[in-house]
């Protein structure tokens, strides 16, 4: 759903409720005079006549002035502490240089509907190699995306590593990570939601006049394995020509 499209609905709706309301206190302020007429004075009420010998009333002083007591220091509003610092956006469409690892490589396919279960497969079956034979990740998980089309996607699912592994399924193969210039953006929440992100990056593609590699990656910050989906951050990077 358009953001801007959403904005504009909101705003149709809320302006003719503002405007109701505002002619509604309209009519019930009572009409102003006019300028230039003089409203009637209200005439005052005869003064009783005083009798004849009555001596007159003497005018009371007035009250002293109340003496006003200085604050003590100590009754002063204390200052307000140092300003918190302000956590800044993630940067986005920030320029980087990719750097090559040696990384343990599955290579595979997936329907757009079934994304996100099947790269969580391939991820399962690379730790899987990993723990059979021992060794650490030297680095996040990655997908590379090799193409795309309306039904679905190939890829390669990454990981880094600091030595190279032997007796490997036929799904996997050593290889190295794209290197290069390339721009980084940053995704917070659901892999449902990377619709958008890319929308975005599109976007800034456009508005720059940058063109990009037909490949971009996805490096897994959170681990996908044990993060619950809402919480995933992934950095994206579109290398570029």
């Amino acid at each position: 759903m358009n953001r801007h499209s959403s904005f504009r609905r909101l705003a149709i709706i809320m302006i003719p409720a503002l405007s109701l309301g505002f002619s509604a206190t309209l009519a019930q302020t009572p009409p102003a005079t006019p300028p230039g007429a003089t409203a009637p004075a209200t005439p005052a009420p005869p003064a009783a006549p005083t009798p004849p010998g009555t001596p007159t009333p003497a005018t009371p002083a007035p009250p002293p002035a109340e003496v006003q007591t200085p604050a003590s220091p100590a009754a002063e509003a204390p200052k307000p502490s140092a300003t918190a610092p302000v956590q800044t956006a993630d940067p986005f469409g920030e320029e980087i240089t990719l750097t090559a690892k040696t990384v343990l490589t599955f290579r595979g396919n997936a329907t757009w509907d079934t994304a996100f279960d099947t790269l969580i497969d391939s991820f399962k079956e690379l730790t899987a190699v990993l723990d059979k034979q021992g060794v650490k990740a030297a680095g996040n998980m990655m997908i590379v995306y090799t193409s795309t089309d309306d039904n679905g996607f190939s890829f390669l699912a990454e990981v880094p590593v600091d030595q190279d592994l032997k007796d490997l399924p036929k799904n996997m193969s050593m290889g190295k990570s794209p290197e290069g210039k390339a721009l980084k953006f940053v995704h917070r929440g659901s892999y449902d939601n990377m619709d958008n992100t890319y929308e975005a990056i599109t976007n800034h593609l456009d508005d720059k006049k940058l063109e990009a590699k037909d490949t971009f990656i996805e490096e897994y910050v959170t681990d996908p394995l044990k993060t619950e989906e809402d919480n995933l951050v992934i950095n994206v990077y579109v290398p570029l020509k």
